[in-house]
């Protein structure tokens, strides 16, 4: 196995992902929920975990509330993650996500610490070193208290400037922040691709269009994920189309966009070309729906999953 790029994921705002299962929310009433499971998380740390499942070296870093720390830190250690994480006063955050039987998923995202100025400081600081220890740096998530839109942005911007790779992928204000300063890859979904776009894209063609567009700002690699009618993948080689077969038991869509995430790396990791980068992201994120934790759980199902996407250029 080959890995070429030395690799981190940031997690600025983590969580624990309070997960469960019912086959309908009823607004105003008692609802009694199938536990899944409470995993330490934050879109950064899932991408992580599958990257080491498949085998990578890499680390993690972020803020990470010192009070209740035990179960990320073991999570780091049971899949031999390197943690640089800058520890804060406070508790990390929960969240709440529920399943419903047709796969929609209602998050419950509680505000977590928040981030002084002199921690910003000294992990900004900590950051400016990273050209040191990695080539490829993702950002995932959202943003934490304390922190601006227009302070994350200048964040990224020193990133690249020590010639990082940036993967992006965040949502709402920061991640229209962070697109101006031109990551080397962004995974918006469609839904957050009409909030930059600031129209409704219905057809293919609206979002391809839409995704031009984002590409034209000066970003490298644009990949948009659709859920069940798969992701595209614009860059320079042009456009390409990836839908997975259909999950026919959906158990939980958590973590799906994060694992898309971790397989588009793993596949640029590995020097593969696009179409089968593509093809691999794909699988992952489709094997992730069938779980209630993220991970590779199951690599013979992965590549059954690998052998049934369907790839179309555009």
């Amino acid at each position: 196995m080959t890995q070429q790029l030395r690799i981190a994921t940031v997690t600025l705002n983590p969580a624990f992902d309070l997960v469960g299962r019912v086959p309908r929310i009823e607004l105003g009433e008692v609802n009694t929920v199938e536990t899944l499971g409470l995993y330490p998380a934050g879109k950064g740390i899932n991408v992580a975990k599958v990257l080491a499942d498949l085998g990578l070296c890499l680390s993690v870093s972020g803020f990470l509330g010192q009070d209740n720390q035990g179960d990320f830190v073991q999570t780091f250690q049971q899949n031999g993650i390197d943690d640089q994480f800058y520890r804060i006063a406070g508790k990390t955050r929960i969240n709440v996500k529920i399943t419903e039987t047709a796969a929609d998923v209602t998050d419950l995202n509680f505000l977590g610490f928040e981030v002084c100025t002199g921690d910003w400081v000294k992990f900004t600081a900590l950051s400016q070193r990273w050209h040191e220890q990695f080539d490829l740096v993702a950002v995932c998530g959202s943003l934490p208290r304390g922190v601006s839109p227009n302070q994350f942005a200048d964040w990224l911007q020193s990133l690249k400037a020590q010639g990082l790779k940036v993967v992006l992928d965040s949502s709402n204000a920061a991640l229209t922040a962070g697109l101006k300063t031109q990551p080397w890859l962004v995974k918006p979904n469609r839904r957050e691709l009409e909030v930059w776009a600031n129209r409704t894209l219905t057809t293919m063609d609206e979002i391809i269009l839409a995704a031009q567009q984002l590409s034209a700002e000066g970003i490298e690699n644009v990949v948009i994920s659709m859920g069940e009618q798969g992701s595209i993948w614009l860059n320079r080689e042009g456009v390409l189309q990836a839908q997975p077969p259909r999950c026919e038991n959906v158990v939980s869509t958590v973590g799906a966009g994060d694992s898309m995430v971790a397989g588009l790396i793993y596949g640029l990791a590995q020097g593969w070309s696009k179409a089968d980068t593509l093809r691999f992201a794909s699988g992952t994120s489709a094997l992730a729906v069938s779980q209630s934790n993220v991970g590779i759980s199951d690599k013979q199902a992965l590549a059954e999953i690998m052998e049934q996407v369907q790839l179309t250029a555009i």
